[in-house]
């Protein structure tokens, strides 16, 4: 069988790199990647926009050997069907009816791309993109509190009993998980030995050391007239 090509659409440390890791994971450098500039609002044009209308990172192209085109623009699905369409690697348990080892794995990907998402997400929101004036610093000591009250104790007691989210062996769950602990510390959360022994078990991988390569180019504050701050609507 004809393995799909497929492209990324990515910027460094964000999102993107989640799936970056994974790619890497499943097809080591096979895959292609264009950079999305989005400080400079490459992510507002029409050629972007007619692929994902959400104008954002990342755009993953599946291009099928019949020639069919689909393009993923959910981090989290992304990740789902790389794991899925290459069970050889072994990062996903498989879809067996009623596995609760699969439904583990389901809901920690989720719980990652989904609660801990929206939560780190408003934090870069509040504290780095939008304008002084529309900042609202209780919406930050709200979500800073959500997080390392909530968020916190559930990696906590996982991390305590096994080395990787779900067990003992590592899983595609982890590239989201993994990449939103070390968004999190970024903003001072995670502080605990627990996670950085997690991030040092996880960031020894080769998928992981290509994937943040380029993380070194990430911009934390937008620049200055940047065409993102002046569109951005959160």
């Amino acid at each position: 069988m004809t393995t799909p090509r497929f492209k990324l659409y990515h910027y460094p440390a964000t999102r993107s790199a989640r799936v970056k890791w994974m790619l890497h994971e499943v097809l080591d450098d096979d895959f292609e990647v264009e950079i999305v500039s989005l400080y400079e609002g490459e992510q507002y044009e029409d050629d972007y926009l007619s692929m994902n209308p959400n104008h954002n990172v990342p755009t993953l192209e599946i291009t099928m050997p019949d020639g069919q085109i689909e393009h993923l623009l959910e981090s989290g699905a992304m990740v789902t069907f790389l794991a899925d369409a290459f069970p050889e690697k072994e990062l996903a348990p498989p879809a067996s009816p009623l596995s609760l080892e699969r439904a583990d794995y389901l809901q920690m990907l989720y719980f990652g791309a989904s609660w801990m998402d929206m939560i780190l997400w408003q934090l870069r929101v509040h504290e780095n993109l939008l304008a002084d004036d529309q900042k609202d610093l209780r919406t930050i000591e709200r979500y800073r509190s959500k997080f390392a009250e909530e968020i916190e104790p559930q990696l906590r007691r996982r991390f305590e009993k096994h080395p990787f989210i779900c067990g003992d062996a590592f899983t595609a769950a982890d590239c989201i998980v993994g990449h939103n602990v070390i968004w999190a510390r970024g903003y001072g959360l995670c502080q605990d030995e627990i996670f950085r022994g997690y991030i040092s078990k996880v960031s020894k991988r080769p998928a992981f050391v290509k994937a943040f390569a380029d993380a070194r180019s990430f911009q934390k504050e937008a620049p200055d007239g940047s065409e993102l701050v002046e569109r951005f609507t959160g």
